[in-house]
Parts: C-alpha cells; sequence; structure tokens
C-alpha cells in the first residue's frame, strides 16, 4: 500500500459525504486506502460514510471516540493505516480534481508534504472575498522562534516512518496540533514542501461567532507553541504592535456593519482576545 487517507471526523454527516465522493472520483495508479476514524459522532456519520464503500474500496471506518480531539482521531487513523505514507483530510473539505496523484507524485520526492488550499469552491463570494486563504499561494511561517513553516492539517501528508518518530499529533492540544507536528519534524531536520497542484477546497464558516471562536482558541494556544518553542529569543516591543492592532481594529469597527467585512473583523477580534488570554494563561508576550 502507498498511501493511506486519515479523515478524522466528528459529527460530519452534512459534508463526510461530499468529501468521500470527491475521493472516489481521483484516480492513481499506486495501490491506497481511505481511513475514517470516527471521533464519536452521534449524527449518522459513520452510516453515511459507510454507504459510499462502492466508491472506495479500500475504506474503513474505525472507532476512535476513546479520547476527543482531532489530534487523536488522526492518530488513530494512522495506527490502522498500511500505507507507506499518510495523508490527512478534514471531512468538512473536498480534494480537488488531481489531488491524490499530484500529492503521490510529491511523496515520491519528498517526506514531507503540505496540499494548496483553495476557499472559492465551498464558501460564498462575500466571505471567501473577506477572509485572507493563508495557504492560497505558499507555506505560512510563524513570526517568533523557531520561525518555521506551517501548515493546517488538511492536506499535510508524510511518510509514516517519520509520523512514527515524532510520536504522531500531540494530543494534548484542543488547537494547533497540526503547527505543532510540522514544528517536531522540521526540528528533526526534515522540511516541509509545498504542492500547488495538489488542491484542497476548504470549508470557513459564515457566522462571525464561530470564526472569532476559532479565532480566539487560535491565538491561545499559539502563546503556548510560542512559550514551548522560543528557547530564550525575545521579540522586541509585542506589546507594542499588539496595542497598535487594538487601535487598528477600534478605527475599523463601522466594518461590521457590513456583511462582506464583518467576517474579517471578528476574526481579528477573536485573534485579539485570545491573545492577551494566552499571555496571561502561559506568562509571555502577546505574539502572533
Amino acid at each position: 500500500m502507498k498511501l493511506s487517507i486519515v479523515i478524522p471526523c466528528f459529527n460530519a454527516a452534512r459534508t463526510i459525504g461530499a468529501q468521500l465522493e470527491a475521493l472516489g472520483r481521483q484516480r492513481w495508479s499506486e495501490p491506497w486506502e481511505v481511513i475514517v476514524a470516527d471521533n464519536g459522532s452521534s449524527d449518522g456519520t459513520r452510516a453515511i460514510a459507510a454507504a459510499r464503500a462502492a466508491l472506495l474500496p479500500q475504506l474503513k471506518i474505525i472507532d476512535a471516540s476513546a479520547r476527543r480531539g482531532s489530534g487523536y482521531a488522526r492518530n488513530a487513523g494512522a495506527r490502522h493505516a498500511r500505507g507507506e505514507a499518510i495523508a490527512f483530510c478534514d471531512a468538512d473539505d473536498e480534494v480537488g480534481e488531481g489531488w491524490l496523484p499530484a500529492i503521490g507524485a510529491a511523496l515520491a520526492a519528498h517526506d514531507f508534504v503540505a496540499s494548496r488550499m483553495d476557499v472559492a469552491k465551498l464558501n460564498p463570494v462575500w466571505l471567501a472575498q473577506g477572509l485572507r486563504n493563508a495557504q492560497g499561494q505558499g507555506l505560512q511561517r510563524v513570526a517568533y522562534p523557531p520561525y518555521l513553516y506551517h501548515a493546517g492539517g488538511s492536506g499535510l501528508a508524510v511518510k509514516r516512518r517519520l509520523h512514527e518518530q515524532v510520536g504522531g499529533f500531540d494530543e494534548t492540544l484542543p488547537r494547533l496540533m497540526d503547527t505543532d507536528y510540522c514544528f517536531r519534524i522540521q526540528l528533526r531536520g526534515t522540511p516541509l514542501h509545498f504542492v500547488p497542484d495538489a488542491v484542497l477546497h476548504v470549508r470557513y464558516s459564515a457566522r462571525p461567532a464561530s470564526l472569532f471562536r476559532q479565532a480566539r482558541l487560535w491565538a491561545v494556544y499559539n502563546a503556548l507553541l510560542y512559550k514551548r518553542y522560543r528557547s530564550r529569543m525575545c521579540l522586541p516591543h509585542p506589546w507594542k504592535e499588539y496595542f497598535g492592532t487594538w487601535r487598528d481594529l477600534l478605527r475599523c469597527a463601522p466594518r461590521t456593519l457590513r456583511r462582506e467585512t464583518r467576517s474579517a473583523w471578528m476574526k481579528t477580534l477573536g485573534t485579539q482576545v485570545g491573545l492577551l488570554q494566552g499571555a496571561i494563561r502561559y506568562r509571555v508576550p502577546p505574539v502572533r
């Protein structure tokens, strides 16, 4: 088996069928399998996934409910994988046409790769244009030590031996376990490569409250990662930049009156609140 695709899921009945159908349309000359790692769904997710078995003969559905969290579900799926390499895809996204052969070719040349994200297909125009696609043209990079690249967990692919060497995803992290995973693999000396031909269509939440909460939690656990990896290096004037962002955010408050700009404003607000919470909780400056 060349590649195992692991899909962690929790109450994904609304979207997992479309993701599995997109995978069922993929064509690749090498053997591959799909593993749905159910994290304790109660909405019929497993039945919907099982109904796609005819599209995906190598489909397996496993119980990954012993511990809540996508990190645990990804690790559980990886333990059942038979592939030489593992790719992770989320249940609410959809792989693009030609994603499988593109990610497979990339894994033949590299040990650790990330997909290109597209936000246009699965989101309303006003939402796709209002929120920045951080992985549309290349990899993201943190602005604090260790200054490493990272990518979203959906669309990441890695050689199985490397996944096992780093111990998989950190299951103690409720958020940013994918960023931490990227850091640990790169710190072992394996670079992360961007694969522009491996397109993954990503779904945003259209609810400003959900975007606020997501951004807030990302910022909180970003503070933990900064504390974990910064060593003894410190960044100049983090509080000055933080309060400067508050000034800009308040000046742009009228953007909340327009649907097209409200989501981005709420996401920035969530980041600011989360940065302060993380700074207090982990006793570090508010570093993005």
